[in-house]
């Protein structure tokens, strides 16, 4: 008999574990399904993007050739030393 109650026992835990795995399954499942739900139809909200211009600052043509110009009455008076 010994033998019988071995072999219930552990076929009882074998099913215990089996039932385990079943229920957790059987939740991931459910979870899975909850997170998947809802509509593949289009939305009928549409919102165009919003296009900001920014217009760049007026500046002179001269304001280019300024800080060569400065540097070389520099380099200049430098030499004149």
């Amino acid at each position: 008999m010994p033998v019988v109650r071995s072999f219930v026992a552990t076929m009882g835990e074998y099913l215990e574990d089996n039932m385990k795995k079943l229920a957790l399954a059987a939740a991931f499942a459910g979870a899975a399904s909850t997170a998947m739900a809802g509509s593949y139809a289009k939305d009928d909200v549409v919102m165009e993007p919003v296009v900001v211009v920014e217009e760049a600052a007026q500046s002179s043509s001269s304001a280019g050739i300024l800080i060569p110009l400065l540097l070389l009455v520099v380099i200049a008076a430098a030499a004149n030393n």
